[in-house]
């Protein structure tokens, strides 16, 4: 019987070919999730977590102690515990490693990321602190010696306004012109010049009669009219004093004397430098007169005022009065907190004044007053007449009345800087690139700032003064992401 050996070969070249068709099919399989060389991934294939990262089934292809993770953006984890970013961003840093580094622990900021959290770091040095309790105050002006009025000297009509509200004004700079109109001082004035009159004819009769010559009669009538003028003299120094009191300066009466005319006109003055204030800096700070306007004497034309020192007045409550008190007794200095148009605070250490006799009847608060140096901040790029000053009455601000003696070596940190969750309070230490959590001990808490343990650890070292809790918030939310591996971006 003859053997036929095609029908042999048959099935085992059928079998051969779909192992061919089976392989083929299952290379293009594998390409979807492992890129062969010279291959790109498509970006829909690697879009699995998020972060640009292929991990495929899960992706990842353990070594020694690292992880491969295919992509181009892959990270491969060594031994050392370091990253490595296949494509890292532009502005991204890497975590260094140092003694005690944890990656848990730990949060690593882009240089977008810095900005958009508005990052601020300091270095911890110890400080000497005080215990405080706050009391509301407002700058208000010195009773008797900030605000000077400017009265009319006499009845009459305002006819030039020389400054304006706001303006710088020097000692004895004249404010207003007044047309006179007040008939006591055109009687004054009239009077004087008469006086003025009468002792010119009497000093002539006198002259007259010395060129006579010697004799009796000429002798006797040359003494009436020296007694006579005498008797003028002391009538014209008495209306000039009475010209003085009505507002008339001595070169105003000088000038009635050379001109033998009545003044028509008066101007009203700045008032002068005294002993409390040889150098004082006038301000207008409200004008109440207007050109035309008809005023008798004593009617108030403006107010100027003299702002360098200024007073706080502070509320103490009942609660807080034993500690003002215990400040007064012992000297203390207490310290004003002032917010500035960009929300930033400043701090003022000033001279407690007085504590009040008494306690006021409406607020049940017992007020007291620090002196208050005043600077100025901004002047008239075109004229220095105007001015501004740094504090200004009725500002309102926090008074620190100290409860205890200074305590000295203290971590004194910014409010922002700490961050707590639960029992648990820590900061950020800056290590190279990165940031570690570190855990600390509160001792004390304001509202600025907080008191931290003093171990010597933080000594020297830098943290985050602001934007902590904005790390706490990217640290917690990266350990429940599986797939963020230690940087934000």
């Amino acid at each position: 019987m003859t053997s036929n050996p095609t029908p042999n070969r048959v099935p085992l070249l059928c079998g051969l070919a779909i192992i061919v068709i089976v392989g083929v099919a299952a290379a293009a399989t594998r390409q979807e999730w492992l890129p062969l060389a010279g291959i790109e991934v498509p970006s829909s294939a690697s879009s699995n977590n998020g972060h640009g990262h292929d991990h495929g089934a899960h992706g990842h292809s353990h070594g020694d102690d690292g992880h491969n993770h295919g992509g181009d953006d892959g990270h491969n984890h060594g031994a050392d515990d370091g990253h490595n970013h296949g494509s890292e961003p532009s502005g991204s840093s890497k975590l260094t490693p140092h003694a005690g580094h944890d990656d848990a622990t730990a949060i690593e900021l882009s240089a977008a990321a810095w900005k958009n959290v508005g990052l601020q770091t300091t270095v911890v040095k110890p400080s000497t602190f005080v215990r405080t309790v706050s009391a509301p105050g407002m700058v208000v002006e010195r009773p008797g010696h900030s605000q000077f009025d400017i009265p009319a000297p006499l009845t009459g009509v305002v006819t030039r306004v020389f400054v304006t509200e706001g303006q710088s004004v020097a000692p004895n700079q004249p404010l207003f012109e007044l047309r006179l109109t007040h008939e006591d001082l055109v009687i004054a004035q009239r009077e004087f010049l008469l006086a003025a009159e009468e002792l010119d004819v009497i000093n002539d009769e006198i002259t007259r009669l010395t060129q006579v010559g010697d004799g009796v009669i000429a002798g006797r009538r040359k003494l009436e009219y020296e007694y006579d003028a005498r008797k003028t003299r002391a009538a014209l120094r008495a209306r000039r004093q009475g010209l003085l009191l009505h507002g008339i300066s001595n070169e105003q009466i000088d000038q009635i004397l050379a001109t033998r005319q009545l003044l028509q006109t008066l101007i009203a003055h700045a008032p002068a430098a005294d002993q409390d204030t040889p150098e004082p800096n006038f301000h207008v700070q409200k004008i109440v007169a207007r050109r035309g306007q008809h005023v008798t004497a004593g009617d108030a034309l403006a107010t100027i005022a003299d702002h360098r020192l200024l007073y706080v007045e502070g509320q103490a409550f009942e609660e807080d009065a034993q500690s003002l008190l215990g400040a007064a007794s012992r000297d203390w200095s207490l310290s004003i907190t002032t917010f500035d148009q960009g929300g930033g605070r400043g701090s003022t250490h000033l001279e407690l004044l007085n504590v009040a006799d008494h306690v006021d009847e409406e607020s049940r608060a017992l007020h007291f007053y620090l002196k208050l140096p005043n600077e100025k901040v901004a002047e008239n790029s075109q004229s220095s007449a105007f001015v501004a000053w740094r504090f200004r009455p009725g500002q309102r601000l926090e008074v620190s009345i100290p409860v205890s003696a200074p305590e000295p070596n203290q971590i004194v940190a910014p409010l922002d800087a700490v961050v707590e969750e639960g029992a648990e309070a820590f900061v950020f230490e800056q290590n190279g690139d990165h940031f570690d959590r570190v855990p600390v001990h509160i001792i004390h808490r304001t509202k600025e700032v907080v008191v931290l343990e003093n171990d010597g650890k933080l000594i020297g070292k830098t943290i985050a003064a602001t934007g902590a809790y904005q790390l706490y918030l990217a640290l917690k939310n990266r350990g429940n992401d599986n797939t963020a591996h230690g940087h934000v971006h």
